[in-house]
């Protein structure tokens, strides 16, 4: 790998996949500066290339793992300065720009591998705790640094955030995860509520609000200990990060209201209203 010289193709390159991804992120990143918003680009990019890989229901999981141990290759050559495609050049790029650290690449890696086996079902609560980590909270590790605040209060936001956004993920998601054999709600919470831990049994259960209000109320949690670290931040630098929870936490009382009732559309913040929210923290 000697070719490690990011260039305005492979940021186009990059870009191009984000935008193609249909997610609001897209949208939502050009708030930052163009150097910031490339990283984040790049950042995105990596997750949704080891997310696809751990994702392929139709791949054995041996050539998942061989699939995520050649990102972590690639990984471990961007600390050595080299890299080579697109995405690799463009990460490079971050990694020095923002002193982007190792280990948290490699918790991501490390997520999308508990997802790449057997479907995870009813974890533990601390199971489920390490699986939000690594898919998220390492993700806003990552990404406090390139908003401008590498803090240990922008740490503590990336910790938090992390876990509240996964968490509402997984609420909105019960009902597409049953369906692909899989059930993150906690093991502890089924176990309470006297529901199997089996995805079609808990999606018909008739205790399931019950569960999902817990774990909302985790989230909530989450989100509130997400809020009170910004307010000890740059807060210039947390723009982005008070877009995110912005437009995941009212997802949590959409699904409320619905009673997390799962037989109809996906929850989703309209897109004027996810409008609204930019506009006013780009004048905060």
């Amino acid at each position: 790998m000697t070719d490690s010289a990011c260039t305005a193709a492979d940021i186009a390159y990059v870009t191009a996949l984000v935008k193609a991804s249909g997610t609001s992120f897209y949208h939502g990143m050009k708030i930052l500066p163009p150097a910031r918003r490339d990283a984040m680009y790049a950042i995105y990019a990596f997750c949704r290339v080891v997310d696809d890989i751990a994702d392929d229901d139709d791949v054995p999981f041996a050539h998942k793992r061989a699939a995520l141990d050649e990102w972590r290759a690639r990984l471990a050559a961007l600390y050595r300065g080299e890299a080579d495609g697109p995405i690799p050049r463009a990460l490079l790029d971050a990694v020095r720009k923002f002193d982007l650290q190792a280990a948290d690449f490699g918790d991501i890696v490390d997520g999308m591998e508990m997802d790449a086996g057997d479907p995870i079902v009813a974890p533990t609560l601390a199971a489920l705790d390490l699986y939000c980590d690594r898919v998220a909270s390492a993700v806003g590790r990552l990404s406090v640094h390139v908003f401008g605040d590498s803090s240990g209060a922008a740490r503590d936001v990336a910790h938090a955030l992390g876990r509240g956004l996964q968490l509402t993920n997984i609420l909105r998601d019960v009902g597409e995860d049953a369906a692909r054999g899989r059930l993150y709600l906690p093991m502890e919470f089924l176990e309470e509520a006297g529901i199997a831990p089996e995805p079609q049994a808990a999606l018909a259960a008739s205790a399931l609000p019950v569960v999902c209000a817990r774990l909302a109320a985790m989230a909530e949690q989450k989100f509130a200990e997400a809020e009170a670290a910004m307010a000890r931040c740059n807060q210039k630098a947390m723009r982005p990060a008070r877009l995110m929870q912005a437009s995941y936490r009212p997802l949590l009382g959409i699904l409320r209201r619905r009673n997390f009732n799962y037989a109809g559309p996906r929850a989703k913040l309209p897109a004027w209203r996810k409008l609204v929210l930019a506009v006013r923290l780009l004048a905060a």
